[in-house]
């Protein structure tokens, strides 16, 4: 699995939120298959988001479509400097017991 962690300050989060939820980067259709969606608890307007998809290919041209996409919500004033990564997942453990 591989995953597209994102992280970015937003001008209003609720504003934000309601246009993460219309999906102008179209998820389904890009291959993602579930994300999560982190609030900062002491800092309401840093947000960070992973988008988990079955192979690297998926997720690096949606990261491509994410960066033309920020292009245009920076200059509205959504959000300030995104930064994001691919990340392959190594390990994924649960507690015994």
């Amino acid at each position: 699995m591989y995953t597209v962690r994102i992280d970015h300050r937003v001008a209003d989060f609720a504003a934000w939120k309601a246009a993460f939820d219309s999906d102008p980067a179209g998820r389904a259709q890009g291959g993602v298959r579930r994300h999560h969606v982190l609030r900062a608890h002491n800092e309401p307007n840093y947000v960070a988001i992973d988008l988990e998809f079955d192979d690297a290919e998926q997720a690096e041209a949606f990261l491509e479509r994410l960066r033309t996409l920020w292009e245009r919500v920076e200059r509205e004033g959504l959000i300030t400097g995104p930064r994001a990564a691919v990340f392959e997942e190594v390990e994924t453990q649960e507690p015994a017991g």
